[in-house]
C-alpha cells in the first residue's frame, strides 16, 4: 500500500505578494493581467475570493466584482520561483520521488522516507510546519494510498489544512465527492454527467464499465476507476519535457492576415531562442487561435525532418493559418507550441509544465 501526499500551496502567488508586502494582509489581492486589459486572474488571495474571483477569470470582471482590490501586474517571476526551490528542498529532505506538477505543487511518495518514519500524516504536518518557518507561508495537504484521492483531499481543507484519506475511509469519502471535484471533469462534463444524474462518485459508482466508455469514450476507465477508488499511477520524479511554446493575448481583436502573420513571426522567433537553448528540435507544430467569441481552435502539423528555426517554423504554421478562421473571424489570441522533441537538454524539468504552451505567462499577465 503506497503512502502519497499531495501539497499544495495556498492561493500561491497572492501569498507570495502579501508576504512580501505587509500592507497587502488581509486585504483582496489579484495577481494576473491589468484591470484595463484583457488580461485574466493568475492567482488571487481568500480575501479577493469571498467576492467571487477566481483564477482564469477576466480581470476586468475582476475589477467589477471588487475594485478596491489590490492588482498586481508588475509582478517579479523570479520570487515566486525561488519560493518553489525553498519549497522543494524541503520535499527532498524526506524522499526523492518528488513529482512537481506545479510551482505550488507536488505529489510525494513517501511510502520509504529518508526520516524512516511510517506516518505519512506525520510527515505531512512536518513538511506544512517547515514551509511556514521557511517561507512563512501557508500550504494544504492530502494524504491517501495514491494520487487521485490525495489530490482531491488536499483542496478539502484550505487554507492551511490537512486532510488524511486512509484505505478503510476511501470508499465513503469518494460516494460523497461532488463529481466536479474529480479530476478532468470540466464545465462542460460535469454538464454531462448531471444530465445523467451523476452528482457524486456515489452516483458514478453506479454505471458500467462499458456504459462509461459509450459515454466518455477513453475517459471511462478513469472515470470508472476513480469511483472506485483505483488509481495505480506511480509518482513519477522525472517530467521529460514535451512542448515548447508561447502564447499571447492581444490588445485588440484582428483580422488582417498581414498583422496575424506578424505576431507569429514574433512567437516563433521568441521559441527559437529557447529551443536553442534547450538544444533542442521538434517534429509537430502546433498553432492556436482563440477568436473573439473565446472559442478556441488548434491545429497541428507533423514533419519527418526535426525543425527549430524560427523560418522553419512559420512555414509550417502558416500552412495551418487557412485551417482555422483567421481572417475570418476576429482574433484575440494567438500561439505557437512545438512537440515532439529530441535534443540533449530538451528533457530539464520545466515547473510550467501545467500550463498550455509551456514558458508562457501571457494568457496571465
Amino acid at each position: 500500500m503506497k503512502k502519497i501526499i499531495h501539497i499544495d500551496m495556498d492561493a500561491f502567488f497572492a501569498s507570495v505578494e502579501q508576504r512580501n508586502h505587509p500592507e497587502y494582509r488581509g486585504k483582496p489581492v489579484v495577481v494576473g493581467g491589468r484591470p484595463d486589459s484583457r488580461g485574466v486572474v493568475s492567482t488571487c488571495s481568500y480575501e479577493a475570493r469571498v467576492y467571487g474571483i477566481h483564477s482564469a477569470m477576466p480581470s476586468a470582471q475582476a475589477y467589477k466584482l471588487c475594485p478596491h482590490a489590490i492588482f498586481v501586474c508588475d509582478h517579479n517571476f523570479s520570487d515566486y520561483k525561488e519560493v518553489s526551490r525553498q519549497v522543494r528542498d524541503i520535499f527532498y529532505e524526506y524522499t526523492d520521488l518528488v513529482e512537481p506538477l506545479s510551482l505550488d505543487e507536488a505529489y510525494l511518495d513517501v511510502t520509504q522516507n529518508k526520516a524512516d518514519n511510517p506516518s505519512a500524516t506525520l510527515i505531512a504536518q512536518e513538511i506544512r510546519a517547515k514551509i511556514k518557518d521557511r517561507t512563512d507561508l501557508t500550504a494544504s495537504a492530502g494524504v491517501s494510498y495514491n494520487k487521485f484521492i490525495a489530490k482531491v483531499a488536499s483542496d478539502f481543507r484550505k487554507p492551511d489544512g490537512i486532510t488524511v484519506v486512509t484505505p478503510d475511509e476511501a470508499q465513503d469519502f469518494i460516494s460523497r465527492l461532488p463529481i466536479r471535484k474529480f479530476w478532468g471533469v470540466g464545465k462542460v462534463t460535469e454538464k454531462r454527467m448531471k444530465e445523467l444524474g451523476i452528482e457524486t462518485g456515489a452516483d458514478l459508482q453506479k454505471f458500467e464499465l462499458y456504459e462509461l466508455i459509450e459515454l466518455f469514450g477513453k475517459s471511462g476507465p478513469y472515470f470508472y476507476n476513480a469511483a472506485r477508488g483505483i488509481d495505480n499511477r506511480q509518482v513519477e520524479p522525472d517530467h521529460i519535457r514535451k512542448s515548447i511554446g508561447r502564447e499571447t493575448t492581444l490588445k485588440r481583436d484582428i483580422t488582417d492576415l498581414e498583422e496575424i502573420y506578424r505576431i507569429l513571426k514574433e512567437i516563433a522567433d521568441d521559441i527559437e531562442q529557447t529551443m536553442t537553448g534547450y538544444k533542442a528540435k521538434a517534429q509537430t507544430a502546433t498553432l492556436k487561435v482563440k477568436y473573439h467569441d473565446f472559442q478556441s481552435v488548434t491545429r497541428s502539423v507533423t514533419s519527418d525532418q526535426p525543425f527549430f528555426r524560427s523560418q522553419e517554423i512559420m512555414n509550417r504554421i502558416w500552412s495551418l493559418v487557412s485551417k482555422t478562421d483567421a481572417g475570418k473571424k476576429p482574433l484575440r489570441l494567438l500561439g505557437i507550441s512545438l512537440s515532439a522533441l529530441s535534443g540533449k537538454d530538451f528533457g530539464e524539468y520545466d515547473p510550467q509544465l501545467h500550463l498550455p504552451f509551456e514558458e508562457t505567462l501571457d494568457k496571465f499577465f
